[in-house]
């Protein structure tokens, strides 16, 4: 037997009537449309900035400097009469460093100690250059001078110098 048949006939097509409902409701069978969903705003963004122009590159800087060179046998561009050796004229560049930073006269030391040709016409001087134009040992420690400072001494391929910077 049924199970609807121990039930009351009415309630049994109530409940037949109610299931069929939804099937005969108008419609393409789909679920009913849910609402969109709203488009959330995008954040603000800032634009991107156009990028920094490259700063040129400065100028090199020049100084200008005297300075006594002390050569030793074997060092670059010494002249077949130099005959002191390494040691000799590390000491004599030594003695000569003393006597700057005492106040004397420097020109009159270059004349006087410098092994560089041409530097007793010049007094040491070498006129303005840019930190490029000389070896690096020279030129780190010129740079590093405030004008009329006087150098420790100064060791390259060329032998021992004692620099002053008057620029």
């Amino acid at each position: 037997m049924l199970p609807c048949l121990k039930l009351p006939i009415v309630f049994c097509l109530g409940l037949s009537l109610g299931a069929c409902a939804s099937l005969t409701e108008p419609g393409d069978g789909a679920p009913p449309p849910q609402p969109e969903p709203v488009a959330s705003q995008p954040e603000a963004v800032a634009p991107t900035p156009p990028p920094a122009p490259t700063p040129a590159p400065e100028p090199e800087q020049s100084i200008a400097a005297s300075h006594v060179l002390i050569q030793y046998k074997g060092s670059m561009r010494a002249a077949p009469t130099i005959t002191r050796s390494k040691e000799e004229a590390k000491k004599l560049a030594t003695e000569v460093m003393n006597k700057a930073k005492k106040g004397q006269d420097f020109a009159a030391l270059a004349k006087q100690y410098s092994d560089e040709p041409g530097a007793k016409d010049r007094a040491g001087a070498l006129g303005k250059f840019s930190k490029g134009q000389m070896v690096k040992p020279f030129a780190d420690a010129a740079f590093a001078l405030k004008p009329g400072e006087i150098s420790n001494v100064v060791e390259t391929d060329f032998g021992f110098h004692v620099i002053k910077r008057t620029e």
